[in-house]
């Protein structure tokens, strides 16, 4: 199955109050896999990005001076995402932000049933937990030295490693990788090892059972336990 990880950086919250898209970083899955395709584009947002915000993903008005705007990339974008769907955290932000560079370029939106959102995944396996990304990739030890600072294509990787976990995706890929049940019996059937003597005999020399007994002899008064277990001891 065909999925797209996607996450944005924008110059604040509020996509129609007047924010714009600054990056955006998507990533291509086959089967929870990362296929090696990638979408990757800074943003001209055609308005000035606040120091509050480049303190968070360190994208100044300076890197996207010369960048292309939405309208440019719109195309490239849809058709890299084709109908599969769009895995995001907190989905209804990278959403909204989204749909509304497409509208505002005259394209048409990525359907809301076509968006897969992590966090809700992410609530009903971790009620009462903190869910942000950075938690969830503490919590399933998803290493975070590559990011500084946020940034659409690092946190898309991070974010398609923690959506594998949430889709326990191990797992699958074990069972992938395991034979069929026939595939082991025809295995265990063609076993090279003869049968299995009954009973086994004994593993010990006869000069080391000489000495167990005479040890036993010599520390206990009751032998009808090992008598049993040793019927030479009775002798």
């Amino acid at each position: 199955m065909r999925e797209i990880v996607l996450d944005t950086e924008t110059t604040g919250f509020n996509a129609r109050g007047g924010d714009r898209m600054v990056e955006i970083g998507c990533i291509e899955l086959e089967n929870l896999t990362p296929t090696g395709r990638t979408f990757h584009k800074l943003i001209n947002p055609e308005r000035v990005i606040g120091p509050e915000v480049v303190r968070v993903h360190g994208i100044t008005n300076e890197k996207v001076r010369d960048a292309p705007r939405f309208a440019e990339i719109a195309d490239e974008l849809l058709a890299f995402v084709g109908d599969a769907p769009v895995v995001a955290h907190n989905a209804g932000f990278d959403r909204s932000f989204v749909n509304f560079e497409l509208e505002t370029a005259g394209r048409a939106v990525i359907d809301d049933a076509q968006w897969v959102d992590t966090l809700q995944l992410a609530q009903k396996r971790f009620p009462g937990m903190s869910n942000s990304l950075d938690a969830l990739c503490k919590r399933f030890k998803v290493s975070l030295t590559e990011r500084t600072l946020h940034g659409a294509l690092i946190d898309a990787r991070l974010l398609a490693s923690v959506y594998l976990e949430l889709r326990g995706g191990r797992e699958r890929v074990l069972d992938l990788s395991a034979p069929a049940s026939g595939q082991v019996r025809e295995t265990v059937g063609q076993s090279t090892y003869g049968e299995r003597p009954r009973p086994l005999g004994p593993a010990s020399t006869e000069d080391e059972r000489a000495r167990h007994a005479a040890f036993l002899r010599a520390t206990l008064s009751d032998l009808s336990l090992w008598t049993r277990l040793e019927p030479g001891l009775a002798d």
